[in-house]
């Protein structure tokens, strides 16, 4: 499934990274969500890093570090999923 939503300064690491997250069994899907320039993930952040936010009835609510800020992502599980992809996200990360 491809990448929706908002996306206006996706680099090319996220979206590797997306793309690394959309393979993962028991993803739907991932929707790109607005972008924050000049923030970060905090210390030692490199671009593509994936932090999970929370985990909610439908997904996994994360966040991206892109080259000019942040990135939101909205990450669609099977049910039941969202617990081991977040673990695994963490992992790749």
């Amino acid at each position: 499934m491809p990448s929706r939503g908002r996306h206006q300064s996706t680099s090319k690491e996220c979206k590797r990274t997306i793309e690394q997250i959309e393979a993962i069994d028991g993803v739907i899907g991932v929707i790109i969500g607005h972008s924050y320039g000049g923030k970060s993930l905090g210390q030692n952040s490199r671009t593509g890093a994936v932090k999970v936010q929370r985990i909610e009835s439908a997904g996994i609510k994360a966040a991206t570090q892109s080259g000019k800020g942040l990135q939101e992502l909205f990450i669609r599980t099977e049910p039941g999923a969202a617990e081991r992809i977040a673990a695994e996200i963490a992992r790749f990360s």
